[in-house]
């Protein structure tokens, strides 16, 4: 962060034919306007991703390249917040969660807000969101960034792959796997409450707050540069 601001106010520095009147240039007042709101909006993003990212070992500082996406990201993201404004509706129905540690109350919570997710989304089917064209731009930014630290950072408290069908509950008694920041800061960022997760090597989108299933990208992830027996079997079985 430091960088990005350093470079934003290097960019904005120009020199002034009035230095020395006293009076600053009309044109340094406006590009220092601009530096100010720049910095303001770098470090606006930087905390207001709703799922923090983890670091991996072998990356302390990403490469930021920016990937095109085009149009996919405008498709990815009007679809998951067509569904985040759906279960805003629904949860103005429902008696509001004060802040509790008992489990059974939180329980209660879930239960409540998904039955009414799944009367609303009945009929839902893999790929609504994760469309056949978005599923290819995941595949191939997801690529990019493999290596063998970061599949092993996703694989180390990854659930492995269970049946599960779109609208289910993700099951309490399976652990959810890291994303890792070099994985999160390539993806479209996510409402509240809705997170990335790996089940084996399948990204799903999880609702954490209803506790369900949105939907599921089948084998999103491969390691071409991963030559562990065991990582070469998974991807050899991926359905």
């Amino acid at each position: 962060m430091l960088t990005a601001t350093t470079n934003v106010r290097a960019r904005t520095m120009v020199p002034s034919p009035l230095r020395n009147t006293g009076r600053a240039a009309p044109g340094t007042i406006w590009l220092q306007h601009i530096s100010i709101a720049t910095v303001l909006m770098v470090l606006f993003a930087s905390v207001c991703y709703p799922q923090p990212p983890t670091t991996t070992r072998d990356r302390e500082v990403p490469d930021f390249t920016v990937e095109v996406w085009g149009y996919i990201v405008a498709d990815f993201s009007a679809r998951v917040w067509t569904y985040f404004e759906l279960r805003s509706k629904l949860e103005k129905g429902l008696p509001a969660l004060t802040v509790t540690d008992d489990p059974a109350e939180i329980r209660s919570a879930e239960l409540a807000l998904a039955k009414k997710i799944r009367v609303a989304r009945a009929g839902a089917k893999q790929g609504e969101i994760f469309t056949p064209a978005i599923s290819v731009e995941f595949r191939k930014v997801l690529l990019l960034e493999m290596n063998a630290n970061i599949w092993a950072t996703i694989m180390d408290e990854n659930p492995g792959e269970f049946s599960y069908d779109i609208n289910d509950t993700y099951p309490k008694r399976k652990p959810l796997s890291t994303m890792p920041f070099d994985i999160l800061v390539r993806l479209p960022r996510l409402p509240e409450d809705i997170e990335y997760r790996f089940v084996g090597r399948h990204l799903i989108l999880h609702d954490t707050r209803a506790n369900v299933i949105l939907d599921r990208l089948p084998c999103a992830i491969q390691c071409s540069d991963c030559n562990a027996p065991s990582i070469a079997l998974k991807q050899r079985t991926c359905e």
